[in-house]
């Protein structure tokens, strides 16, 4: 069916939802945003489901909700014993429409008799994560687009384990959507039926509760002189109660709120971006960290599953810190304050995007790093294997601002972090030192290890297009050298293979397959290319050290020039 025969089927349906109608009505005369709405169906990427809100089979509504979760439904009750008995848990955060459509999940779980757990208000995501473990539900539901702008919502899937779905479930849940044929007629029971007889029970505290409990057992040191001065801001999302219950109950009690950033809102609207990667998101945060002279402040993303944190600089200022640098100090703290014969077993793992500094970090604690795709739930499917081995998973991070230090969760985790930033802070501080400080011991004994990443956004049909011309170029036409230094290895995850060009030698890699190259250079520099699953975007992430900031700094500017010039040819080429 094309994007036009689409289009007409939603306009001329008897009982489409009004809003989705006036929406259709509007853009009539706009054939491009029409093509852009009808084109395609929204699939499941790295983390699931995510479009623009609005009319249309490529956009996040109702239709489409219902659609996926028909698709779930199915693939629950052929591969889930008991699926109906054990429910499945639905959490959302504070997106436009996200309630409604953890709804209006709940109404096509029950026309199939299958039991839903729906949080009574908005929650973070690494709490669904612990939910469905705690409940001992079949599955998990996430309504959150993260960090994307207000257009944006969300559908993210999690298994009984409470991580995100892995390639295999995901394709195989996949398979069931696709096998729904017209989303505008998926079954949904009546609300306040499916209240009557059970099959939607709203959840209340009783869950926070069992997750505070975990929360404190990650603590590394006990109550004492926890003098620190913080600052925090939910940036208008779902993180504050738990991390400000977080923080009290380990004895952090001087916590400055932003205020105009505590409260709940889909627009954002204090915020160019709600994504505490981005420096701006901490512009008022840093106003506040002034007057009240914090000595951290700390940062969440809309549905609480990542975290920023700036520091002072010694300058009167504060400095935003990266996901690979806040990462490899929780790491080191983690596993300094870990029992050498618990870390005789233990593991790092983290993506093959994140900074190498964290492998060296871990080898010196006489620790295995363990190299995963971009993507937490990779993560996620690690710690579950361990528990059939005799390995322990001690710590779990990707450069996106992402961090797991108790499995009690599945998926990256800004509420743990919160708590664990603030106790590494306060740990150094007893020593004298700012975070910036840490990580200056940290560079002295491992090397000055600095990474980047340069996201291109490429929006629409055409620039799903350009996105692919662009890997297909590198793969076909792979560089040989890239700031004066040479490609030993090349890393294809799309064939699994890894190629040394100066004997062109090949073995395999024991990933799954994925849309990635990564360059491996001389002197443990790297360069790798990755689509987003869920983002219009294509991304280059880059790695370099040496032995000084500038040094690296240097070269890694380079590298990326002639990155950005690579990427500016291929498209102009026709």
């Amino acid at each position: 069916m094309s994007w036009k025969e689409k289009w007409q089927k939603w306009k001329s349906y008897a009982t489409l939802d009004k809003h989705l109608l006036e929406r259709l009505i509007n853009i009539a005369e706009d054939e491009r945003e029409l093509e852009d709405s009808f084109y395609k169906d929204l699939t499941f990427g790295t983390g699931g489901m995510r479009g623009i809100l609005g009319p249309g089979t490529n956009r996040m509504n109702v239709y489409t909700v219902r659609k996926a979760v028909e698709g779930l439904s199915l693939y629950l009750e052929e591969n889930v014993v008991d699926a109906k008995g054990k429910g499945v848990a639905i959490a959302y955060d504070s997106r436009y429409m996200s309630q409604a459509f953890a709804i209006e999940a709940a109404r096509v779980l029950g026309a199939h008799g299958i039991r839903a757990y729906v949080f009574e208000s908005l929650r973070p995501t690494p709490l669904l994560s612990f939910a469905v473990r705690h409940l001992k539900a079949a599955a998990g539901i996430m309504i959150t687009a993260s960090h994307n702008p207000p257009e944006y919502n969300g559908f993210k899937v999690y298994n009984e384990d409470g991580g995100q779905v892995p390639l295999k479930e995901a394709a195989a849940i996949i398979e069931k959507v696709n096998q729904v044929q017209d989303e505008l007629k998926v079954n949904a029971e009546d609300q306040k039926k499916l209240e009557e007889n059970g099959l939607l029970q709203w959840v209340g505290e009783e869950v926070d509760t069992a997750y505070l409990a975990q929360l404190k057992t990650i603590q590394k040191q006990e109550n004492s002189e926890n003098n620190l001065t913080i600052v925090f801001t939910p940036l208008h999302g779902t993180a504050y109660n738990l991390v400000m219950k977080g923080l009290d109950q380990i004895g952090f009690t001087n916590v400055h709120v932003v205020e105009e950033q505590a409260k709940p809102d889909p627009e954002f609207s204090t915020v160019s971006s709600p994504n505490p990667e981005e420096h701006q998101a901490f512009e008022m945060a840093i106003d506040l960290g002034k007057k009240v002279n914090a000595d951290i402040l700390i940062g969440t993303d809309p549905d609480a599953d990542r975290l920023g944190i700036a520091v002072k600089d010694g300058n009167g200022s504060y400095q935003v810190l990266s996901g690979n640098q806040l990462g490899t100090l929780l790491l080191d703290y983690t596993l300094s304050h870990t029992d050498e014969i618990e870390r005789e077993n233990g593991k790092l793992v983290k993506t093959i995007v994140t900074t190498e500094m964290g492998k060296a970090v871990a080898t010196h604690y006489g620790v295995d790093t363990i190299d995963t795709l971009t993507g937490f739930k990779f993560i996620g499917e690690k710690i579950k294997q361990f528990e059939s081995t005799n390995d322990k998973f001690l710590f779990g991070y990707e450069e996106s601002y992402g961090y797991l230090i108790g499995d009690f969760v599945r998926d990256k985790d800004a509420v743990q972090a919160a708590v664990a930033a603030s106790e590494l802070a306060n740990y150094w501080k007893k020593q004298d030192k700012t975070l910036l400080e840490a990580l200056d011991i940290l560079y002295k004994e491992h090397g000055f290890y600095l990474e980047g990443m340069k996201s291109l956004t490429l929006k629409g049909k055409d620039g799903a297009e350009q996105i692919a011309k662009i890997m297909q170029d590198i793969r076909n036409h792979p560089f040989e050298t890239l700031g004066g230094l040479r490609v030993v290895a090349i890393e294809d995850y799309e064939t699994s293979l890894r190629t040394v060009p100066a004997d062109n030698s090949s073995e395999e890699i024991a990933l799954p397959k994925e849309n990635v190259m990564k360059f491996i250079l001389e002197n443990d520099v790297w360069v790798c290319f990755r689509p987003s699953g869920t983002e219009p975007k294509i991304k280059s992430y880059f790695g370099v050290k040496t032995t000084s900031k500038e040094s690296s700094q240097t070269l890694l500017d380079h590298i990326q020039a002639e990155v950005e010039q690579r990427m500016d040819q291929i498209l102009k080429d026709k």
